[in-house]
């Protein structure tokens, strides 16, 4: 039986997107790029008349002028044809490249077989510990400045700002610092995180966290606070 794949709605693949999240169980990056007009392209595959799942490319944005595969269902009565199916997927699509996260066992699993420069572009954090961290000089304040929703004042001065942002999918919420030269490695960064993570977690969200792989300061920021390693985002070409 040859699998046949055809473009499909935002709508069409509503349902298989959520069955997608379920069995994802975590954060999803780039589950925001969907309602983005014009920044993907998504397929459904179907095998003997019935659809078996489906697949979304990124074509703006970042990624303009390619067409990179992020996301791959296939429910699992059809999982025995993963590979049949990924094929079709690039066919039909004209994909150039696979981007996804390591904890997608199914994506992971097509680009290691089939992509080449696979590289990691950022570490993903989740987490797994309540910390107790002080800093008694400093004074949190909420702000109305995009990405920078709260701040950490130090005598007069914003010390540190940040924000947690809601591109991940709901519950999610990722966390976003940044401390300002004059007041680093001071411990304030990780103050800041954990004051992040307790407000996101009251919000009724799950915090987590990202950074490039090369950023030394952020990991342990983020360590400190709390956050450990979980998953790699990972892309490669054909």
């Amino acid at each position: 039986m040859k699998p046949s794949v055809r473009l499909a709605s935002l709508e069409e693949i509503a349902p298989w997107r959520d069955l997608y999240r379920q069995s994802m169980n975590c954060q999803v990056l780039h589950d925001s790029l969907h309602p983005r007009a014009g920044w993907t392209q998504s397929y459904v595959f179907e095998l003997g008349g019935a659809i078996a799942g489906y697949g979304s490319i990124a074509i703006a944005g970042p990624w303009k002028g390619m067409r990179v595969i992020f996301e791959f269902h296939v429910a699992p009565p059809y999982q025995t044809r993963v590979f049949d199916l990924f094929d079709a997927l690039i066919q039909t699509s004209g994909a150039t490249g696979i981007e996804t996260q390591s904890n997608d066992k199914l994506l992971t699993v097509m680009l290691h077989a089939l992509a080449r420069n696979v590289e990691t572009e950022s570490i993903v954090f989740e987490d797994k510990l309540m910390t107790a961290l002080q800093a008694p000089d400093a004074r949190l304040v909420r702000r109305e400045e995009p990405d920078k929703d709260w701040a950490l004042i130090v005598n007069g001065e914003i010390a540190a700002s940040g924000s947690i942002l809601f591109h991940y999918n709901r519950p999610y919420g990722d966390v976003y610092m940044e401390v300002a030269e004059p007041f680093r490695r001071r411990g304030l960064g990780s103050y800041l995180v954990q004051e992040l993570k307790r407000i996101c977690y009251d919000m009724g969200s799950i915090p987590c966290a990202r950074c490039n792989i090369s950023n030394l300061a952020s990991r342990k920021t983020l360590q400190k606070a709390g956050f450990v390693p979980c998953a790699h985002i990972l892309k490669g070409i054909f």
